[in-house]
């Protein structure tokens, strides 16, 4: 039987290599510091019988139509709106991601952009470092408290559940806008279920925790961002092209709303020049699953679904 072969797009924690390679499958890893190109990608993929991909590698129908005897594409990510996964289906290939793992990691950055945001963080410590600081003043760099905040989430999935837990343990009050209603949610942490307009109303504290799809691209359009309270903390670490970009810029330049931190983009990772220009804004380099535990629990989740399709087993996390 001829020894199975794994690409792997791009360099990932090596617990996962390392549960591959001791199954007896070979791994070639792109291991160019450049994310791989096109051209590359196509090339690497035509005898894979499993490959481990990359949010940012766009896998459509030509370079699917180049994997002749793959089986499994295990995307590094737990999204995978870079994948057609309906055609890869019609191939007879799986497509898996990597949910659960990053959970904790990615509603702990939330929480970070939420109090950096809120406390005006990146304003104070921007003066510190040009040593513009004269000394305390009453109203230097007031924010706000997050205590009996309202805090909107827009997707009450596993992150989405994550993230109330820890708005609800700051004592915020937790409403959310979902597909579906989240009983444990409303159990735990007394949370409400409520209209995408009404959440983006109400809110204190705005946290998208949505996949990117075809119904939720530019889901956040102006209408809903013109609802915003002056006040308003909007947070986006979901998918850039859920929300109006451009315009969410525009009601952060004039002020409309109080603040905004993200940690993803729409032309992602091209950001919009305007957001550089702001100081009421915090922009993180899409770091949300960036953890030493995370990242190597992905790399084995990723590891462990190719192991399971190439040894003639169901995977572990299939998305089609």
């Amino acid at each position: 039987m001829a020894e199975k072969k794994v690409f792997v797009t791009y360099k990932i924690p090596d617990a996962g290599i390392e549960l591959i390679r001791k199954k007896g499958f070979s791994v070639k890893v792109h291991s160019k510091e450049n994310l791989i190109t096109r051209q590359e990608l196509i090339k690497n993929v035509k005898d894979a019988d499993a490959v481990i991909s990359l949010l940012t590698d766009k896998i459509d129908k030509d370079v699917i139509d180049q994997m002749k005897q793959c089986r499994i594409i295990a995307n590094y990510a737990v999204g995978f709106n870079n994948i057609d996964i309906e055609y890869a289906k019609s191939k007879g290939i799986i497509v898996t991601n990597t949910p659960d793992v990053l959970t904790d990691s990615t509603a702990d950055l939330t929480m970070a952009l939420v109090l950096a945001c809120a406390r005006r963080l990146n304003e104070g410590e921007k003066m510190m470092r040009r040593k513009q600081f004269k000394g305390w003043r009453p109203e230097l760099l007031l924010g706000y408290e997050l205590k009996n905040k309202i805090f909107g989430i827009v997707g009450m999935g596993r992150i989405g559940f994550a993230v109330a837990k820890r708005a609800f343990a700051f004592g915020c009050k937790i409403i959310y806008y979902s597909k579906n209603k989240n009983p444990e949610a409303e159990k735990f942490f007394n949370a409400r279920k409520v209209s995408l307009k009404t959440l983006m109303k109400n809110s204190d504290i705005i946290s998208l925790h949505i996949p990117l799809t075809d119904k939720t691209k530019n889901l956040i359009n102006s209408d809903m961002l013109n609802l915003m309270k002056k006040n308003a903390i909007f947070i986006n670490t979901a998918r850039g092209e859920v929300v109006d970009e451009k315009h969410l810029i525009g009601l952060l330049k004039n002020k409309k709303i109080f603040a905004a931190g993200f940690d993803v983009y729409e032309n992602e990772p091209a950001v919009n020049p305007e957001l550089l220009k702001l100081d009421n804004v915090v922009l993180l380099p899409h770091i949300g699953s960036a953890t030493i535990e995370a990242r190597n629990a992905m790399s084995e989740l990723a590891a462990k679904n190719v192991i399971s399709v190439l040894s003639g087993k169901k995977p572990l996390t299939p998305v089609n």
